[in-house]
């Protein structure tokens, strides 16, 4: 893993982008965290999501405290991870840590996407890979019958995945681990398609790259409808693939089904309203913490069993990872004040 410059603590490169028009919405986003069994370790680590400023955000004043901790800003090259790394050796109390930052989240539709012949840059085709935990071999589009291989371009492609995705998945609100474990063999074989926004999302991002679609994973927040106050829960995953001529566009079909499920929809045709909302972008306030993050590594214990993605804080205390959907050993917030 390498560091990156320590100037990204205190500021962010802003990437240009076409003049559209779209919703914009600003405030400030800050993480608390602490870690309650760790007062009397030898060592304690924190691994924080750092957002970056892109085409649809644009990150400024990033400001970290702690009691104590030693602090950098780090990636994980391969998986694509960018993250807060601090360090306690022999905290004297309970370690904590506040990141804040300024966003200027500004999302919007894309109305006009043109394709054309031309082949995927270099720097995308890394997005047509498999991995450990999102295998893209023709067994898997065998469950998916592959309809959509018969399309010819990109674009018909993409359409015929999120159309399948939102047929073969549901909403399901017994998943206990946060947004889910996107793992999309495990959704659609073992849990019949059921699972939550990270489960919904891998399934088309598989299926997408087994298409020959470089498509990724985004990892951050979506927060519907905008206001002030605790965001702990909106943390979501949407998806991006991308289109030669247009570059990324998002689809969102866990969001799709998530309003199916919350208005007692039981068929797609009957949710077009919403599979056109999340299709190719939106408006609403959302904040992307990372991107892809497959398989990331942040330490010799995740180096032999990687993270099958980055988006929650990950601690450890002496070596050991604490469960980060248990309050009562690792408490984290996030919190939202708009302007």
């Amino acid at each position: 893993m390498r560091k990156i410059l320590s100037v990204l603590l205190v500021s962010a490169v802003v990437f240009s982008f076409a003049s559209v028009s779209f919703a914009e919405y600003k405030g400030t986003v800050t993480f608390d965290v602490n870690l309650k069994d760790a007062a009397k370790a030898e060592k304690a680590e924190l691994w924080l999501p750092y957002p970056m400023s892109d085409a649809n955000q644009t990150i400024t004043f990033v400001d970290v405290k702690s009691n104590g901790a030693k602090i950098g800003v780090e990636n994980d090259p391969k998986a694509g991870a960018v993250y807060l790394h601090a360090v306690w050796t022999k905290p004297a109390e309970v370690p904590s840590l506040t990141m804040s930052f300024r966003v200027d989240s500004h999302y919007t539709k894309n109305t006009d996407i043109k394709e054309t012949k031309d082949a995927f840059p270099p720097e995308v085709r890394k997005y047509l890979e498999a991995t450990p935990s999102l295998p893209i071999d023709k067994g898997f589009c065998a469950e998916a019958s592959m309809e959509f291989l018969k399309k010819e371009t990109v674009l018909e492609k993409a359409k015929g995945i999120y159309r399948w995705v939102l047929e073969n998945t549901f909403r399901d609100e017994s998943v206990k681990e946060g947004c889910g474990l996107g793992l999309p063999i495990r959704t659609i074989s073992e849990k019949s398609g059921g699972g939550k926004c990270a489960d919904i999302s891998s399934v088309f991002v598989a299926l997408a790259r087994a298409s020959g679609i470089p498509t990724r994973d985004v990892y951050g927040l979506r927060v519907d409808p905008a206001k002030s106050g605790e965001i702990t829960g909106n943390y979501h995953c949407w998806t991006e693939f991308y289109v030669p001529g247009t570059g990324w566009v998002m689809a969102d079909p866990a969001d799709v089904r998530k309003k199916m499920l919350n208005e007692n929809i039981e068929k797609v045709d009957d949710a077009k309203k919403w599979s056109d909302f999340f299709w190719a972008g939106d408006e609403l306030f959302r904040i992307a913490l990372n991107r892809d993050t497959r398989e990331t590594v942040l330490s010799e214990s995740t180096a032999k069993t990687p993270l099958t993605y980055f988006m929650y804080p990950y601690a450890e205390i002496d070596g050991k990872a604490i469960d980060w959907f248990s309050p009562k050993t690792f408490e984290f917030k996030v919190k939202l004040d708009l302007d």
